[in-house]
């Protein structure tokens, strides 16, 4: 049986820095990445599937990522997810607004990598949404 891994959702519209922070999720941390480029992306993929943490930039073209913050807080499958926010922005106005929207976590960039693995291996839950599900449909 393989083992259920943790699943990511990478939020950026800045290629270079949405492969960077993938691949730090995958190497260090094992988790399952899906990357969004655009603010659109990224609700039809929260909107469907449950992650185990969202990771999010703020500053993106369209809705913009408070926007989707807000929408992935109001209306999909990971109204309770870890969302932490991974952003340049660094003024307490943005990170409070995020707080309200309930973002559990703010990193500013450019990205540490041990800071960033640190923050998101402390948001995750105790098993993985998929292996919980499963257990879910076995037991039903």
């Amino acid at each position: 049986m393989t083992k259920t891994r943790y699943r990511a959702l990478v939020v950026d519209d800045n290629e270079p820095t949405r492969i960077l922070i993938a691949r730090i999720l995958e190497q260090e941390l094992d988790l399952q990445v899906t990357i969004a480029g655009t603010c659109e992306v990224a609700v039809r993929f929260a909107e469907d599937r449950p992650f185990d943490v969202i990771l999010l930039d703020l500053l993106m073209p369209g809705i913009g990522g408070f926007e989707v913050l807000n929408m992935i807080r109001s209306e999909s499958a990971n109204v309770t997810t870890p969302v932490v926010i991974v952003s340049v922005l660094d003024d307490r106005a943005s990170m409070d607004r995020c707080m309200e929207l309930k973002a559990h976590a703010f990193v500013t960039k450019p990205v540490n990598r041990a800071v960033l693995t640190s923050i998101v291996k402390a948001h995750l839950p105790r098993a993985p949404r998929a292996a919980q599900d499963e257990r879910r449909a076995g037991a039903g």
